[in-house]
C-alpha cells in the first residue's frame, strides 16, 4: 500500500494495524473518487494476514467525512461503473458501509470532527467508534434535504440504537454530541479530545498483539448482521424520495448557500432549515 496511488486517502500500515486517514478537501465530502479508492484499499486488505486492524481516521480534525458529495449526481457514469461492480442487492453506497461490516479485521473509527449523512453511515457501519466529546458530531442530515439515508444508515441506526431513536436521529436530522451518541449506542464511547488518539492507539495496538485466531474466533462469534431486506427497502425509500423535485431543490439551494463548504458545514442542519424556509 502507498500513498502515491489515492487522491483521498493516506494508507500506512505498522504493528499489524493499517490506518487509513481521510483527506478530501475541504469538508472530506464522500465522493465518487473516495468510494472507489476505500473498495480498493478494503478488498485488498482482505487478504491481507499482516493486518488485523483498521483504524479509520481524518486529516481535517473539523470534519471525518461531511457527507455524500451533494455534486455526485452529476457524475451518472462513474456511479454506474461502480454500481456495476458492486455486490448484488446493494446500492454503491451500501456497499462502502457492507465492506466495511464484514471486513475481517477489527475495524474502528477515531472521530474527532462531524460525520453526518453518508459519514454518519461509515461511522456506525465500523465495529467500533471512539468520539472526541469537545469536538465530535454525528448526524443523519438527509431529511432536511429531502432524502432519507441511502448508505445502510437506516439498518445500522436501529441495529445500534434500537428502532425509536433511529427515527430520532433520522427525522429530527439534529447533530447528536459525542456524550449523547455514546450513550445512544451509537459510538463506543465519548472521550476529552486530548485522550483520543492515544486511546485508540493503545487499543488498536493491543488487538493487533492477541494471540492468532482470538481475533477471527470473536468475530466468527459476533457477525454482522444480515440486514439484506432492510438494504433494499432503504435504497427503494431514498431512490423514491431523491427523485423528487423537493429534493432536488434542498440540495441546489444548499449548494448555493454554502454547503460543502467549511463555513457552511459547521452548522449545516441550519443552513438546510433556512433553505427549506
Amino acid at each position: 500500500m502507498t500513498n502515491d496511488a489515492y487522491s483521498t486517502l493516506r494508507v500506512s500500515s505498522e504493528h499489524g494495524v493499517a490506518r487509513i486517514v481521510l483527506d478530501n478537501p475541504p469538508v472530506n465530502a464522500l465522493g465518487t473518487a473516495m468510494m472507489r479508492e476505500l473498495r480498493t484499499v478494503l478488498t485488498g486488505l482482505e487478504e491481507d494476514s499482516s493486518v488485523r486492524v483498521i483504524v479509520f481516521s481524518s486529516a481535517d480534525p473539523e470534519f471525518f467525512i461531511a457527507h455524500v458529495d451533494m455534486h455526485i449526481g452529476e457524475e451518472m457514469e462513474v456511479l454506474q461503473e461502480l454500481a456495476a461492480s458492486a455486490p448484488a442487492d446493494v446500492n454503491v453506497f451500501q456497499a462502502i458501509g457492507e465492506l466495511i461490516r464484514h471486513q475481517p479485521q477489527v475495524t474502528i473509527v477515531k472521530l474527532a470532527g462531524k460525520a453526518r449523512g453518508g459519514g454518519a453511515e461509515f461511522v456506525a457501519a465500523a465495529d467500533m467508534a471512539f468520539a472526541a466529546v469537545e469536538t465530535a458530531g454525528l448526524g443523519q442530515i438527509e431529511a432536511l434535504m429531502g432524502i432519507v439515508p441511502g448508505g445502510g444508515g437506516t439498518q445500522y441506526l436501529r441495529d445500534r440504537v434500537g428502532r425509536n431513536r433511529a427515527l430520532e436521529v433520522i427525522l429530527t436530522a439534529d447533530l447528536f454530541d459525542a456524550e449523547t451518541a455514546a450513550s445512544y449506542g451509537w459510538i463506543n464511547r465519548a472521550l476529552p479530545a486530548d485522550e483520543l488518539d492515544a486511546y485508540v492507539d493503545r487499543i488498536a495496538r493491543n488487538i493487533a498483539a492477541l494471540p492468532d485466531g482470538v481475533i477471527e474466533a470473536a468475530k466468527y462469534s459476533l457477525p454482522a448482521d444480515d440486514f439484506k431486506e432492510g438494504l433494499l427497502r432503504e435504497d427503494d425509500a431514498w431512490a423514491s424520495t431523491f427523485s423528487l423535485p423537493a429534493a432536488q431543490h434542498l440540495i441546489s439551494g444548499g449548494l448555493q448557500e454554502g454547503a460543502q463548504t467549511p463555513a457552511g458545514e459547521r452548522d449545516l442542519e441550519g443552513l438546510m432549515r433556512n433553505v427549506a424556509r
